[in-house]
């Protein structure tokens, strides 16, 4: 096991530690994705809930997904960084803001999800599995 996967927020109101290794890694070209980030796309590592440690209250927000399931923004409400995405459906998984890492570079892509709604100019690397949406689940 390697060492635990640290971050949080910009302004450091939200912390957050996991001693596991993830069970996923990915950037996402859904619209909300899109809009959350700004940009293109967002990146998330994704792990199970059980050893995550997590330090500050996070505000929250609810959406559908396109599976109508609901899918929570959880965000700091101090300085507005989005830290972690929580799903009801999926509650024992958690996917964390890869650039909300205190060191992004541990972030490896597995894998692109939304490719339907990706723009030409945001580009993901081509050797990366591609789904035109979300890969089927367990």
């Amino acid at each position: 096991m390697s060492e635990a996967y640290t971050g949080g927020c910009a302004c450091g109101a939200i912390r957050y530690e996991v001693a596991s290794e993830p069970i996923a890694s990915n950037h996402c070209h859904c619209r909300d994705c899109q809009m959350d980030s700004g940009t293109g796309h967002s990146s998330y590592v994704s792990f199970v809930r059980e050893g995550l440690t997590i330090t500050g209250v996070p505000a929250r927000w609810d959406m559908m997904t396109d599976r109508n399931g609901v899918k929570t923004r959880n965000f700091c409400a101090t300085c507005g960084s989005p830290v972690f995405l929580s799903f009801a459906d999926m509650p024992d998984i958690v996917a964390i803001r890869a650039g909300t890492l205190d060191d992004p570079r541990r972030f490896a892509p597995g894998f692109v999800s939304y490719t339907v709604r990706a723009y030409d100019w945001d580009r993901a690397d081509p050797a990366l599995a591609a789904f035109a949406k979300m890969p089927p689940g367990p």
